[in-house]
């Protein structure tokens, strides 16, 4: 599978694409590198987007997940830009629990593109899988303009 890797205020991130489709975003520097057109297109957005957030992944993606999984993803996607939502409140609109949407936003393969940093707890921040834990959690909230819990 193909990957390229771009650096971020995060730390490095790798890409990397399947059939034409975004599959995962891992924090770390990628082994081998593959510039396709995709990745490329999808590197360049996330530049961009780092220096000043705007709007959705307009590229495809397809996570390998559950169903269930991706219609918790699916929800993410759905959170506006500087707004954050409750795991309580995702799993009203998809169903199952707070708890079941936090494994599935847990287990999202494509964190920042899916906005999984925008569910926090009803009383607090909650986790992050990101590299730098919860600080990465809040370093990507206050850029966007959200307002901490």
């Amino acid at each position: 599978m193909p990957q390229l890797s771009l650096h971020s205020p995060l730390g490095p991130l790798t890409l990397t694409e399947e059939d034409g489709a975004i599959i995962a975003l891992d924090w770390g520097w990628g082994r081998d590198q593959t510039e396709t057109p995709l990745l490329c297109e999808a590197r360049d957005w996330l530049d961009q987007w780092f220096d000043a957030p705007t709007g959705s992944f307009p590229y495809p993606m397809k996570p390998w997940g559950t169903d269930y999984q991706k219609k918790v993803w699916a929800a993410l996607c759905e959170i506006p830009l500087g707004e954050t939502r409750t795991y309580k409140q995702i799993a009203e609109k998809v169903g199952g629990s707070a708890r079941s949407v936090g494994q599935a936003v847990g287990r999202n393969p494509v964190p920042v593109l899916i906005p999984c940093h925008r569910v926090v707890a009803a009383h607090g921040l909650g986790g992050y899988s990101g590299d730098g834990g919860v600080d990465d959690k809040v370093w990507l909230l206050e850029f966007e303009g959200a307002s901490l819990p």
